[in-house]
Order: structure tokens, then sequence, then C-alpha cells
């Protein structure tokens, strides 16, 4: 009776551990270098005025998710292969292409992230460009999905040093208090980077990348109130970690009023007057590396699912590269591609939030497919029905109409 019942303990945390992984992993690539970026620049151009959106991304953030969730384990089909079935090829063809856009401009960001942290220590970009796509790469092409998984984990945890600078950055009480209650809305560059700050935060390849985790990783229906708490877990997680950096910056910048980062080693001063020059490099550089590694292992990872999903071409990493080629031939490519572009000197900074500002632009189109899915594909019990979809489709019209007018309001001015 008593082994019967270790048994069943057991299997039960064999679920349970099976279960736990890609939310996480989607939220702490969330926190990754083009969202480090963007938030530093807020809070020196706008002290806390931007802190409060940071903790409304929350609810937002795991609703996303959780539809993901849903019709990965409802389903057993990957976001790209419900869009081509249900829609057809032309509208799975925009969803593909709406990815494509953004996991190039992540990739963009992350590996501008790395080469700024190169740029701390004295390395050429094209040096540590070169070397984070090799390293990336061959940890992709030798590991599965499991071992990918633990180590983006092991990366992303260093961006918990964020939460200690934060706290020891000593933040003034009063100004922030003052920046929540007053938001310049009517001010472009507070739209553009308002804008910027829901972009990388809400990006087409977080949805497209925990779907097919989930499945490649062979989590049932019957985890799915792990995989949901997993999720709200990572979306808390991302964004206190994404404020805290908003914190640091605009304890270290804000008071100067209106303060421009034009570079990465910029972005790093706002942590050596709480820990010291040498080690508020080092601790920066960790966890920036941290996010942008992981950041860049998902959104491969998720542009080659995609690709695999729609054209129907093998796209698993239990598949060894001879069965798979397309798959690791469209993550190599990827890699290739942005980090050429990296390499090529454009501002880092400003290249990084421009791309935030185009996943804003992209919202209409991610939402608006992942409402439709949730409410049409799902079976009767899992379905988004009632006044909880009435909720989440008028949060949904909210926010992407608020990206739509604050990218292009912002754009224009």
């Amino acid at each position: 009776m008593i082994q019967a019942e270790q048994t069943l303990s057991l299997r039960t945390l064999k679920r349970v551990a099976l279960a736990v992984g890609p939310g996480l992993v989607v939220m702490l690539a969330d926190t990754d270098a083009g969202s480090v970026i963007t938030v530093s620049q807020s809070g020196a151009q706008w002290g806390y005025r931007l802190l409060l959106l940071q903790f409304m991304i929350i609810p937002l953030l795991f609703v996303v998710q959780e539809l993901t969730v849903r019709l990965a384990l409802a389903t057993g089909k990957g976001y790209g292969e419900l869009i081509l079935q249900r829609l057809g090829r032309p509208l799975a063809l925009v969803a593909m292409g709406t990815l494509g856009v953004s996991c190039f401009g992540a990739l963009v960001t992350e590996f501008s992230g790395m080469a700024g942290v190169g740029q701390l220590f004295g390395v050429p970009v094209d040096v540590m460009v070169t070397a984070v796509g090799g390293l990336v790469f061959l940890m992709v092409l030798t590991g599965s999905y499991h071992s990918v998984e633990r180590v983006a984990i092991v990366l992303g945890a260093f961006e918990l040093a964020f939460l200690v600078v934060a706290w020891h950055a000593k933040p003034d009480w009063r100004l922030l208090a003052d920046g929540l209650r007053h938001l310049p809305l009517s001010s472009p560059g507070y739209l553009y980077l308002l804008a910027a700050n829901l972009g990388t935060s809400i990006m087409p390849w977080t949805v497209f990348y925990q779907q097919s985790a989930l499945i490649d990783k062979g989590v049932s229906l019957a985890e799915l109130r792990t995989a949901r708490m997993d999720t709200l877990v990572g979306a808390v997680l991302c964004q206190v970690v994404t404020a805290a950096v908003l914190i640091a910056a605009a304890a270290a910048f804000g008071h100067r009023g209106g303060v421009t980062l034009d570079s990465v080693p910029q972005i790093a001063d706002a942590f050596t007057p709480v820990l010291g020059a040498g080690v508020g490099e080092v601790v920066f550089a960790m966890a920036l590396s941290g996010g942008a590694l992981v950041a860049t292992i998902v959104v491969s990872l998720s542009a080659a699912w995609a690709m695999g999903e729609i054209t129907g071409v093998r796209h698993s990493l239990a598949d060894h590269p001879r069965d798979a080629p397309w798959f690791y031939l469209v993550f190599g490519a990827l890699l290739v591609a942005a980090g050429a572009w990296v390499a090529s000197g454009i501002n880092l900074v400003r290249l990084s939030i421009a791309i935030g500002v185009v996943n804003a632009l992209l919202l209409p189109v991610v939402l608006g497919f992942l409402y439709w899915l949730a409410r049409r594909e799902l079976p009767e019990p899992y379905r988004l029905k009632g006044t909880y979809a009435r909720i989440v489709g008028g949060m949904f019209l909210a926010v992407a109409a608020l990206g739509l007018y604050a990218g292009i309001a912002g754009s224009l001015a």
C-alpha cells in the first residue's frame, strides 16, 4: 500500500515537472535585451512615469499566454498549424509573416544586447556576435528540448540580479508616487516609448513558442492547471524584473530629466552607482546576457517550429539534423542574418526600441488570431466564452488600439 502511494506520488511529481518550464522560459525570454534597453531608456527619459504600465501588463501577459496553453493542450496542435487548418494558407502566411518580422527584430535586439555587453569589456561587436550565434546554434544542434529548456532557465536566472540592483538603488518614493500620478499622454516621445514597452512585452513569437514547446515536450491536458500556474509565475516574474530595471534607470538618470541613452555601456552606468564600477558592470552583463541568450533560443525555435507547422516539414528538436534539415537551416539562417545586421554598426539602442514599436503595431494581428482560435477551436469545456470572453475581447481591443495609436503618434512626431 505504502509502495503504491509512493509510486503514485512519484508519477504525480513527474507530471508536474513535465508541465513546468515552457511558461517560465518564454517569460524569462520576454525580459530580453530589447525589453531591458527599452525600459532603461524609459526610466532615463521619463523617470517613473512608465512604471505603472509594467504592472498593468501582468494580467494581459497571463491571459495571452494562458490561451496558448489551452490551445496546445486541448488540440495538440501548434499555433501556425491551427491557423493553416482553420483559416487557410493565405492567412497562415500572414501569421507567418508577422512572426517572421517579430522574430528577426527580436534576434537583432538580442545580438544588440550581447554586442553591448562585449563593448563593456572591449570585445569587438563582430567577434561577440559570431561567438554567441555559434554557441547557441551548437547547443540547439546537439540537445533535446529538455536540455535546451534547462539551460535556458539557468541563463534566465541571472536576470534576478536586476531585483537586487533596484532594491539597492534607493528610489525617491516621492518622485515615484508623482510619476505614477502624472502621465504625459500628449507627448509623442512618451507615446513612442509606451508603444515600445507594449511591443517588448506582447510579441508574436511568445505565442508561437509556448504552444509549440508544450507539444514538443509532450505535456498532456491533465497538466493544464500546472501549466497555467507555470505561466502565471512567469508573467509576474517577467514584469517584476522589468519594473526593477526601470526603477534602477530612473534612480540613476531620471533626476537629470530627459536623458537619452545611446549605447548599452551607458545603460550599464545605471548599475555602477549601486554596486560599484567593476561589480556593477559584471552584474549587468550577466543579467542582460541571461535574458538575451534565453530569448535568442526561444525566438529562433519559434520561427523554425512555425515554419515546420505551416509547410509540413519535420520540426522537432527530437529530430536529427539529417531528418529535419529545414528546421535547423531556418534556425541557423535567422542567427546569421540578425548577427550580420548588428555587426553593420547601426545604433543598437535606437534600433531595439524601434523594433518594440513595430511589435506594438502588430498587436491587432497577434491578438486577433489568438482570440478567434480560442473562441472557435477549443473543445467546449476549455473554450473562451461568456463574460470572460467579453472581458478578454475588450482587453485585446483596447490594447491593440493603444499600441496602434501610441506607435503611430510617436513615430510621426
